[in-house]
């Protein structure tokens, strides 16, 4: 965001070249998260900036804040306010703030390499966005969520076969009757639970009836959910338009929108050629809808009825810091921010070079994880439900799967046991050939033992 409030920072450089000592006046912008107080201290990432700068240029600097408190416009008289005009001026030698190249400030001062790029974009309250979408149906559940209950479903369906088909007390004899509980069948009495109908018959087994009624208790919570997410998103009071890109922002009347007032996202509107943006500006002048500051803007943004244009490395912070907000995906104009020296200052180009080396090794990439961390952990409120939001009755469904799934496979060892013992054979052989009827060998083994009784 951009509202610092300026700083002045007087470094004291020794020049590589002839060994002189001079005092060096450097400006820049108090805001968050280039510049915050620290008690009596500043921090951010323009001071993490000009400590990683001295050690590889090699000066020391103190820091004081801008008088006025502006990056720098210039009047109708060709006087610069603000930072620039105290580097202009002599005030300060080095002005090191979120301050945009442009090709006016070019002119009067000497800019570095940039050390952040941006562009435009602009932040307005998430309650005036919708998403329109022809699948509505599915918006109670995010796309994650569905693709948890589709695997939950081929599971359940899977399970209830294998199990139907190991258990002895729901298929007692595979050589001479056929399963109830077929493939087809299976999924089909999962599905009838989804619609609170069922579709019978039911599993006489008890781990078939334990997945089924774990199942149940799934499906009906599952239900719950949706219905009730569903009623939240189609019963809403507040009045929303779908605002995405600038074109939409621009055709529509509901929603207030402006830049901070003399910044330079304000002078690109202003000298656009293009109609769009044209037309814009005329609407904020129109309604005087500038902003003094940055601060001002996002406050207004997070009151509603209101999108604050902006550079959008700054409104990622707002984003991150408050979860009321959103950013468009759409940025326009790209710019980038850099070191404002006077004309013809000896260590611009010294600067430049410490700079690209900081991009190069990923000082400046470190910097900014550093200090745009997002502080908003998300807000689902009236959006749709992520799977770890219902993680426990996946989990319910998990253990009643593998509970089933085991009480099947103990019935079929208890029964292979006890006819183990009956024909004096081996409980593994026994076991292996119960296996083997149950799951599409019987017409085999029915044949060989033919030929054995033969024999």
């Amino acid at each position: 965001m951009r509202s610092c409030v300026g700083l002045v920072l007087a470094a004291v450089c020794a020049l590589a070249a002839s060994g002189d000592v001079k005092e060096l006046f450097i400006t820049t912008i108090k805001e968050e998260p280039y510049a915050m107080s620290r008690g009596s201290e500043l921090e951010g990432y323009c001071i993490d900036l000009l400590t990683e700068l001295a050690k590889r240029v090699g000066f020391t600097y103190k820091i004081h804040l801008v008088k006025d408190g502006r990056y720098g416009v210039m009047d109708q008289s060709g006087q610069w306010n603000g930072m620039i005009g105290e580097v202009i001026q002599g005030e300060a030698d080095l002005a090191v703030a979120p301050l945009t190249l442009t090709s006016v400030r070019e002119r009067h001062v000497d800019m570095s390499t940039p050390f952040l790029q941006t562009g435009l974009g602009f932040i307005l309250n998430k309650d005036l966005v919708t998403h329109e979408s022809t699948l509505s149906l599915l918006a109670p559940f995010s796309a994650d969520m569905w693709v948890g209950l589709l695997i939950a479903f081929l599971l359940t369906g899977l399970s209830i076969f294998l199990v139907s088909r190991m258990s002895p007390s729901e298929w007692a004899e595979p050589d001479k009757e056929q399963t109830t509980f077929t493939l087809l069948h299976s999924f089909w009495y999962i599905t009838g639970a989804l619609t609170l109908q069922g579709a019978g018959p039911h599993p006489k087994a008890v781990a078939g009836r334990v997945i089924t009624a774990i199942w149940w208790i799934f499906s009906v919570l599952l239900l719950a959910c949706y219905f009730a997410n569903f009623y939240a998103m189609i019963h809403t009071d507040k009045k929303q338009a779908s605002i995405r890109t600038f074109s939409d922002l621009a055709n529509q009347d509901l929603i207030e929108y402006g830049a901070v007032e003399g910044g330079s996202t304000s002078q690109f509107f202003k000298t656009s050629k293009i109609a769009l943006y044209q037309r814009m500006y005329e609407q904020m002048e129109k309604k005087r809808s500038f902003v003094a500051n940055t601060g001002e803007g996002v406050r207004r943004a997070q009151e509603g009825n209101f999108a604050f244009i902006g550079e959008a490395v700054s409104l990622d912070l707002a984003v991150a810091r408050y979860c009321s907000l959103t950013r468009s995906e759409e940025v326009v104009s790209e710019r980038a921010y850099s070191i404002a020296a006077p004309r013809g200052f000896p260590l611009i180009k010294n600067l430049s070079i410490a700079i690209l080396e900081l991009s190069e090794s990923g000082t400046l990439a470190y910097l900014r994880n550093k200090w745009w961390a997002r502080s908003c952990m998300g807000d689902h409120e009236g959006g749709s439900l992520e799977a770890h939001d219902l993680r426990g009755l996946f989990v319910l469904l998990g253990l009643g799967l593998s509970l089933g799934v085991l009480l099947a496979l103990l019935e079929l060892l208890s029964k292979a046991h006890r006819q183990a013992k009956d024909d004096k054979r081996s409980c593994c052989s026994v076991l292996t050939s119960e296996l083997g009827r149950r799951f599409g060998g019987a017409a085999e083994i029915a044949e060989a033992e033919s030929e054995k009784s033969k024999a």
